[in-house]
């Protein structure tokens, strides 16, 4: 098959699925050619990553057929489907922590040079697609501390070194700023120009004006729209995926009052991650972070909240120094933190809705020392209401779509009534039906007075919920603009200052 052969690589006929009694796709059909990128797009649990397992061999359909290049096609495992020319990089990240990153990379097919493991041709070629892709980090180095976003580069290096001719990217840029980015879309360009299929799958619809071809939407385990273009309006876009009219996205900004709630003076990172930074959030105002990836923004917030060591200066609550040294002083000074990897740091999976909510709240549900189920499961009832979360509390919080297992993580924290309210990357691989109801609880966080900041690699998120914008560049603040005055262009001058 050439470059400019245009015959399908891949077709999905009347694809059904079902767990148990639960139906979770609906007949759908889908054509895949050489060298042209696909937007798949839907909310959580529209069925998207579930068509993506069928056909990375994760999991069987119930019924319908696939072909692969004119053959039948059906990989039993995702190593049947690599071995065909099919790669996945799912959202959640694989890599095992206590390898190097090279070896994360060629896990399961390494290089070998008689009847050994050919490391130095391993690394090389690690090295490559790292390079590639902007990440200046030795492949030699452990995976483990690493940042969110270094590991998802990894995990694309990874699948840039499959040699295959149809890849899917479940949400490759969740975690990624803007020059990350740009440089993921020019790898996807030249795959293109290889003849390389690409299924891309994505929350952020600007960027998929960017990069596909044409867009697939699919809603309730069904493919309800396919446009032939991708030159569609968002508005358009959201409305095929939701099945409704939708309002503005983001809500119109809170009034913040002129007393400060929280100052930062000439704060220090014991890590060396930022320096001398400066400002203060007042009273019912939503106060953005933007920056590169590796400005020192997560580092920033999460030495706020007493999570990460600070060398020098002051945290003020109130005008009253509080500098935190543990979560806990933080915590119990009304600064609480919704962190940016919310499975790994701010949810447990294998424990239902109920005992997640109660953890971070045991002085309201242990009263007297006591801790009892009725009260556990009344307390998580009411916050389950009141922050619309959708599920029952005793359902596992690994059952729940992306979306609800934020909302789960931003519950248990508001339901100690706190004063400071830090969200990293609060709609990371969130559908956008999701993300307008958590700009709601934002918004509705400063209307009652609350000082909230909000770290976002997002740059239209955090110029849409932001009164202020703190700009980080390499450890270093390098300005705030004011709502008035914050635009992409401005942001981005300032982040690469």
């Amino acid at each position: 098959m050439t470059k400019t052969d245009t015959s399908p690589i891949l077709t999905l006929k009347n694809i059904y699925k079902s767990f148990g009694p639960i139906e979770v796709l609906h007949g759908v059909d889908l054509e895949m050619r050489p060298g042209e990128v696909v937007a798949l797009l839907g909310e959580n649990g529209a069925g998207k990553s579930t068509l993506s397992n069928i056909i990375s061999g994760t999991i069987l359909p119930s019924s319908g057929e696939m072909t692969w290049q004119g053959a039948p096609y059906a990989p039993a495992t995702p190593r049947e489907a690599i071995d065909a020319g099919v790669g996945m990089i799912h959202q959640e990240l694989l890599l095992l922590p206590h390898l190097s990153i090279a070896e994360n990379v060629f896990v399961g097919r390494y290089p070998m040079k008689h009847g050994r493991v050919d490391r130095r041709e391993m690394e090389r070629r690690a090295q490559s697609g790292l390079q590639r892709l902007g990440l200046e980090v030795s492949p030699r180095r452990v995976v483990q501390g690493l940042s969110t976003a270094s590991q998802q580069l990894i995990e694309i290096a990874k699948a840039l070194t499959l040699n295959a001719k149809l890849l899917i990217l479940d949400e490759p840029t969740a975690a990624l700023g803007g020059e990350e980015t740009k440089l993921l879309f020019e790898q996807i360009e030249r795959l293109k120009t290889e003849g390389v299929g690409i299924i891309y799958i994505s929350h952020r619809l600007e960027e998929i004006k960017q990069i596909a071809d044409r867009i697939v939407v699919m809603r309730d385990g069904e493919k309800v729209q396919e446009f032939d273009t991708a030159d569609i309006p968002v508005r358009t876009i959201v409305e095929a995926m939701v099945g409704r009219s939708m309002d503005q996205m983001f809500p119109p900004l809170a009034s913040p009052s002129d007393d400060i709630t929280l100052e930062v003076r000439n704060l220090g990172s014991a890590l060396g991650h930022f320096h001398g930074v400066n400002f203060n959030v007042r009273r019912g105002e939503i106060f953005g972070i933007g920056g590169l990836v590796g400005a020192g923004r997560t580092e920033l917030v999460r030495a706020i909240a007493g999570a990460d060591p600070i060398a020098e200066g002051t945290v003020l609550l109130n005008g009253e120094d509080i500098t935190p040294r543990s979560p806990r002083a933080a915590i119990d000074n009304g600064i609480v933190l919704v962190p940016e990897d919310r499975k790994q740091q701010g949810i447990i999976l294998s424990h239902s809705i109920a005992e997640n909510i109660a953890y971070s709240n045991f002085e309201s549900v242990g009263k007297a020392g006591w801790i009892t189920a009725s009260r556990v499961r009344n307390f998580a009832n009411e916050n389950i209401g009141k922050f619309g979360v959708k599920g029952r509390g005793r359902q596992n919080a690994s059952e729940m779509s992306g979306g609800n297992q934020q909302k789960v993580v931003i519950a248990k924290w508001l339901a100690r009534n706190p004063r400071v309210v830090l969200l990293d990357e609060p709609t990371r691989g969130i559908d956008v039906g999701a993300r307008s109801s958590i700009y709601e609880i934002i918004h509705g966080l400063a209307v009652e007075g609350v000082a909230v900041i909000v770290v976002s690699s997002d740059l239209e998120e955090v110029l849409g919920v932001s009164n202020r914008i703190l700009v980080m560049a390499a450890g270093r603040q390098t300005g705030i603009l004011d709502h008035s005055e914050a635009n992409d262009v401005s942001v981005m001058e300032l982040a690469t200052a």
